[in-house]
C-alpha cells in the first residue's frame, strides 16, 4: 500500500490526537496549505476504508478518526512499521545525518540524492540546514570535491549526535518497551527512518547490554530514573556498535583520575569487564569514564532532599538567584516559595553537571513549550543567562526550567477527594506541569503522583481513583485517560466527564489491613519528623568564639565540645571531614557574613545544628570561590545512614538560611533563644505541611 510521507504524518497525528484536529492546525504542523491537507484527506479517507475506520469532520471542532480501537491500533503498526516510499524534510534530513555519522569515508552527493528519491539540489539544500544542528554538536559538514561529503570530529561528539538522533526520532517509550520486552527483530524493511535508526541498536547486544546494567545497578545505593537507564543503555549500545567498527573514544585523564575511587566509577568498571566477556571484546579504560558521567548524573538527580551533599547548597545558592532573576522580569515575587527553590535545586544538579562535561539532553516537549509559553520562555531565558553567564544553557534545557516556574505560577489550593497517577514520558518538568494543571482545572483530584513505565504494575495502579496518561498503555484500555502532556480543554472535559461516571460507581473499600497499614506508617512518619526536629532544637545552640583563631582550630574546639556532649563519638574523624568537604569548594554564603559547614559521618550520633558566632571575623572562600568575611559559623551534622525525614529536615533549614535577606539577617545577628523560636515556628509549619 502507497502511503507518502505527508499522508503518513497526517494519519499519526490523527490516530493520536485525544480531540478534533482542525484542518488548519495540520497545515500549519505540516507546512503546507489548507487546500493540500483538503486535497489529502480524500486520499486518507480511502486507506481508512481499508481498515474499517472512517474520517468524521465535525462542523467547528474539526477532523477525528472514528472506529474500533484493534483497527486503530492495525493501521497505527503499520504506519510505523511499514516503509513509505518517500520521505518528509525532517526524516529526510536525519536519514542523511545518520548515513553521514555511520560512515567513515566520504559520501558523494549522487548516492545521497538516488537513496532518497530526490535530486542533488535538494540534498545541498538539506545539508545547509543541517550545518548549524551538526555544529552544536561540535562537529562539521566537510564538501570535498570529487571525493564527496563527510562528518568531521571526535568519535565521542559523533556518537553523541547519534544518541541525539535515535531520542529524536524513536519515541523514548518505544524504545523502553523494547528494553523491557527484550524485543529482538525489527521490520526488514529498511527505508522508514525509525528502521534506519534501529538498525544501530543491535538487538542482540541491546539485550545483552541491558541485561548487565539492570544487574549492576542494583548494587547501586539509588534507583536509576526511566530516562537516565534508557539513555545508559543506549550510549553503551552505539559505544558497543562503533568499537566493533573500528572507532576510539577518549575520555580526559584527568577527571578519570578524580572519578576513580566514586561507586559509580566501580559499578561501570564491572558492566564493562562483563560486556568484555559476554561479547567478546576489549573497551578502553576511557568507556568506564563515559559510564560513570551517566551514573553520577543520575545520582545527581535522584538525591532530592539534601542540600547538604557535595555541591548541593551552591547549586541552590544558584537556583535562588534564579528566582529572584525570573521575579524581577515576571513583577511577581516567587522567592519565599521554598518548594520551587527545592524542586530547582533538584533539577539544576544534574543539569549543570550535564552542561559541564558536555553532555546533551532532548527535550520532546520543547515545540509545545515555546508555543504555548513563547513570552514566558524569554523571560526565564533571560534570567538563566545573567544567573549562569558562564554556562551555555541549549533551549531543550531551559524549556524544563519554564516548566517548573509554570507549574508554580498554575499552582492553587482546593479541596479534593480523588488521588489520581500521571504516566508521562517527558520528564519531571513535563510531569509536574500536568499534575499541577489537573489539580487546578478539576478541585475533585485531592493528589497527584507520577510514575515511570518500570512501575506499573496491576497493584500499584490499584492504588489510584484515576490514571491520565501522555501514552498508549498496553492491557490496560479503558482503565485511563489518554492526554496531551500540555492538558487541552477538551481533555479536561473528557477527564470531568470520566470523574462524574466514577462517582456513580461505588469506590473499592479498602481492606481493614490496608487501613492498619497506611494509617501506621503516616503516624510513624510523623513520629519521625517530631522526633528529628525536638531532638535538633534541643540541641540547638548559639556560641561565642572569644578568640583569634583560624577556622581549622575553632572546628577542632567545637568538635571536642560535641564529642563531650555525645552528639559525635571521634572528634578527630569528624573534624577531617569538615576539613576535607572545606577542601572541595568554599562554605561562605555569598553577600552574607554567614558560613555553613556540614558533613554526615558514622561517628556522628544524632542530628545537630548550632551557630558560632566569631567575635573577630575570618577571611574564608565562599561558595562561589571569591573570598569573604565571616561573622558566624553555622554547622550541620547528620549520621551516615539516617531516615529520609532528618535529610527532608536538613535540606529545609538550608533553603531556609539563603532563601530571604530578612532570614539572612536572624542568622547573622540573634540570638539562641530567638533563632530557637524562630526554627521552631518555620519547623512547625514543615510539619503541618507534611501532615
Amino acid at each position: 500500500m502507497y502511503i507518502s510521507g505527508r499522508e503518513r504524518k497526517m494519519l499519526l497525528h490523527l490516530l493520536t490526537a485525544v480531540e478534533e484536529v482542525k484542518v488548519k492546525d495540520l497545515a500549519e504542523i505540516l507546512e503546507v496549505s489548507e487546500r493540500t491537507i483538503h486535497r489529502d484527506l480524500k486520499k486518507i479517507e480511502h486507506t481508512l476504508a481499508d481498515y474499517h475506520l472512517k474520517l468524521e469532520k465535525k462542523m467547528g471542532l474539526g477532523l477525528r478518526i472514528e472506529g474500533k480501537s484493534k483497527d486503530k491500533e492495525q493501521l497505527h503498526s503499520l504506519i510505523i512499521g511499514e516503509a513509505a516510499t518517500d520521505f518528509t524534510p525532517e526524516e529526510r534530513k536525519a536519514i542523511i545525518l545518520t548515513m553521514l555519522l555511520e560512515k567513515k569515508e566520504p559520501i558523494k552527493l549522487f548516492t545521497l540524492a538516488h537513496e532518497l528519491g530526490v535530486t542533488s539540489a535538494t540534498i545541498s539544500s538539506d545539508l545547509n540546514q543541517l550545518e548549524d544542528e551538526v555544529e552544536s554538536f561540535d562537529l562539521s559538514i566537510v564538501r570535498q570535491k570529487g571525493l564527496g561529503i563527510r562528518i568531521e570530529g571526535n568519535e565521542a561528539k559523533k556518537r553523541s549526535a547519534l544518541s541525539h538522533l535515535i531520542s529524536q526520532n524513536i519515541h523514548p517509550i518505544g524504545l523502553a518497551n523494547q528494553l523491557k520486552k527484550q524485543i529482538q527483530q525489527n521490520s526488514k524493511r529498511r527505508n522508514h527512518i525509525t528502521n534506519r535508526l534501529m538498525d544501530y541498536v543491535n538487538p542482540k547486544d541491546l539485550e545483552i547490554i541491558e541485561k548487565r546494567v539492570e544487574q549492576a545497578c542494583k548494587n547501586l545505593p539509588y534507583e536509576l530514573a526511566e530516562s537516565g537507564y534508557v539513555g545508559l543503555v543506549v550510549h553503551l549500545t552505539l559505544a558497543i556498535q562503533r568499537l566493533q567498527n573500528g572507532d576510539v573514544i577518549h575520555f580526559d585523564e584527568d577527571y578519570l583520575q578524580k572519578i576513580e575511587g566514586t561507586e559509580e566509577y566501580k559499578t561501570a568498571k564491572k558492566i564493562i569487564q562483563e560486556l568484555e566477556f559476554d561479547l567478546s571484546l576489549n573497551i578502553p579504560v576511557d568507556e568506564i569514564g563515559y559510564i560513570t558521567m551517566h551514573l553520577l548524573g543520575a545520582k545527581l538527580r535522584t538525591d532530592r532532599n539534601n542540600l547538604m551533599e557535595d555541591n548541593s547548597l551552591d547549586i541552590a545558592l544558584k537556583a535562588n538567584e534564579l528566582i529572584r532573576n525570573v521575579s524581577k522580569l515576571l513583577k511577581k515575587d516567587l522567592a519565599d516559595n521554598n518548594k520551587l527553590l527545592n524542586d530547582l535545586t533538584i533539577h539544576l544538579k544534574p543539569a549543570v553537571f550535564r552542561l559541564k562535561q558536555g553532555m546533551t539532553i532532548k527535550n520532546p516537549m520543547l515545540k509545545e513549550i515555546k508555543r504555548d509559553y513563547f513570552d514566558f520562555f524569554q523571560i526565564v531565558q533571560k534570567g538563566v543567562v545573567e544567573t549562569f553567564p558562564d554556562i551555555n544553557f541549549p533551549e531543550d534545557e531551559i524549556g524544563y526550567l519554564v516548566l517548573h516556574f509554570a507549574a508554580t505560577l498554575l499552582q492553587v489550593e482546593g479541596k479534593s477527594n480523588l488521588k489520581a497517577l500521571v504516566i508521562c514520558s517527558s520528564g519531571i518538568g513535563t510531569s509536574k506541569i500536568l499534575a499541577t494543571k489537573l489539580m487546578q482545572k478539576i478541585p475533585e483530584i485531592r493528589e497527584v503522583e507520577n510514575k515511570s513505565l518500570f512501575d506499573l504494575e496491576d497493584d500499584v495502579m490499584r492504588e489510584y481513583d484515576l490514571i491520565v496518561s501522555t501514552i498508549p498503555l498496553e492491557k490496560v484500555e479503558g482503565n485511563y485517560i489518554l492526554t496531551s502532556p500540555m492538558l487541552t480543554e477538551a481533555e479536561i472535559h473528557r477527564i470531568k466527564k470520566e470523574i462524574r461516571k466514577k462517582s456513580l460507581i461505588p469506590k473499592r473499600k479498602r481492606s481493614k489491613e490496608e487501613k492498619n497499614y497506611q494509617s501506621l506508617n503516616k503516624l510513624e512518619t510523623i513520629e519521625n519528623y517530631s522526633r528529628a526536629i525536638m531532638s535538633l532544637l534541643r540541641h540547638f545552640s548559639v556560641q561565642s568564639i572569644p578568640e583569634n583563631q583560624s577556622v581549622e582550630t575553632i572546628l577542632k574546639s567545637i568538635c571536642m565540645e560535641l564529642e563531650e556532649c555525645k552528639i559525635i563519638n571521634n572528634k578527630e574523624s569528624v573534624l577531617l571531614k569538615l576539613l576535607s568537604r572545606e577542601k572541595l569548594g568554599g562554605l561562605g554564603i555569598p553577600n552574607t557574613y554567614l558560613s555553613l559547614y556540614h558533613t554526615r559521618s558514622v561517628n556522628v550520633m544524632i542530628p545537630s545544628f548550632s551557630i558560632y558566632s566569631l567575635r573577630n571575623p575570618l577571611i574564608v572562600r565562599g561558595m562561589d570561590g571569591e573570598e569573604m568575611e565571616i561573622h558566624r559559623v553555622l554547622l550541620m551534622l547528620a549520621p551516615d545512614v539516617t531516615s529520609n525525614e532528618v535529610l527532608e529536615i536538613f535540606s529545609y533549614l538550608s533553603s531556609l538560611i539563603i532563601q530571604e535577606q530578612e532570614t539572612v539577617r536572624l542568622f547573622t545577628n540573634e540570638n539562641e533563644q530567638q533563632l530557637k523560636q524562630f526554627l521552631a515556628n518555620k519547623l512547625y509549619d514543615f510539619i503541618k505541611e507534611k501532615i
